[in-house]
């Protein structure tokens, strides 16, 4: 992201860097079984945050943040009772809980988003294409350094769930999925022969 410098990695980083994190993630996770969103509608309301606090704030606090929102916006809660650390009305009726003896089961089945969809991929392996130079209101999985820029695809991923729809309440819109190897000179003006890959949906890219 411009302005930000150079990503850093942090050496033999820990899962979690304080035991707050470790909670919140147990909080969110908790929180997504009662089915009441799903993973793109959180997403886009992490992006819905101001630019300067979206690429500042440590992960985990954007991520409780935005279940909060969800949250006041379902009803669960209300901004009153998150001022005060407590709960002040009855608990709205949920569609699931994740009881803990729930938790392994469910984290190790994880979640398919693989479906069917009569519409035949526009792209193989080996084809060239160009990332197109999108730039919507809402929820999109095309990253902003790809656009424009011309790869080729080595993986068909089958069709998936479309998260720009998925976002907004508007269906999976199931879209067919690739992945697309960029060369980092092309894309970052890398003097190297770096390579970089991205799994990108259909409506994303065009012939080359």
């Amino acid at each position: 992201m411009m302005g930000f410098g150079p990503v850093k990695p942090e050496i033999n980083e820990p899962v979690f860097h304080a035991e707050w994190e470790r909670r919140v993630l147990g909080l969110t996770l908790a929180m997504d079984a009662c089915g009441l969103w799903n993973i793109d509608i959180l997403r886009h309301t992490r992006e819905c945050f101001p630019a300067d606090v979206y690429w500042s704030v440590p992960y985990y606090d954007l991520r409780i943040e935005a279940h909060i929102k969800a949250m006041i916006a379902r009803g669960l809660i209300t901004e009153a009772e998150i001022l005060a650390g407590r709960m002040q009305a009855p608990p709205k009726p949920v569609k699931a809980v994740l009881t803990p003896e729930k938790v392994g089961p469910v984290l190790a089945k994880g979640s398919a988003y693989i479906r069917a969809t009569e519409a035949k991929p526009l792209f193989k392996i080996g084809d060239r294409v160009k990332a197109r130079n999108l730039h919507p209101e809402g929820h999109i999985r095309l990253p902003g350094y790809l656009r424009g820029k011309t790869g080729e695809v080595v993986r068909y991923h089958k069709a998936h769930v479309f998260p720009d729809k998925n976002a907004h309440g508007k269906g999976e819109n199931p879209q067919h999925l690739y992945a697309v190897r960029f060369k980092a000179r092309d894309v970052f003006g890398a003097n190297n022969d770096d390579e970089l890959q991205a799994d990108l949906f259909e409506p994303y890219l065009e012939a080359a």
